[in-house]
């Protein structure tokens, strides 16, 4: 009922940006936490950023200082400025939503994932 759709992924080398961009659709009565997770290969998925409704942010440490999360409520969408990438970095990136339904039903969705990859 919800969809995530993803852009922005793509190779890069170390030390240079990108900037990956989510936008939610569907069935949404409020969106409360946009975030940005990854999962590298032989890993466990690992919150890189998140955003709640109020502003208020959470990053992983290992990404404190280069990647910055942004949000555009109006538009459901949610964004992540990534900057001085390193090869750590390269791993599938995926945008989740927390929110209500218009039934206030509580959703948790995911998108499809975006690779980034680093090189050194």
């Amino acid at each position: 009922q919800v969809r995530l759709v993803e852009s922005g992924g793509g190779l890069v080398q170390a030390g240079g940006s990108l900037r990956l961009s989510c936008t939610a659709s569907g069935r949404i009565y409020k969106v409360n936490n946009m975030g940005w997770y990854r999962q590298a290969p032989g890993q466990q998925r690992e919150l890189v950023a998140a955003q709640a409704d109020d502003g208020n942010t959470n990053y992983a440490d290992s990404v404190k200082g280069r990647f910055t999360i942004s949000r555009d409520n109006a538009r459901k969408a949610v964004f992540l400025q990534m900057t001085s990438l390193e090869p750590e970095d390269t791993a599938v990136y995926y945008c989740n939503a927390r929110g209500l339904t218009p039934t206030l039903i509580r959703f948790d969705s995911w998108g499809q994932g975006t690779q980034v990859t680093v090189s050194s």
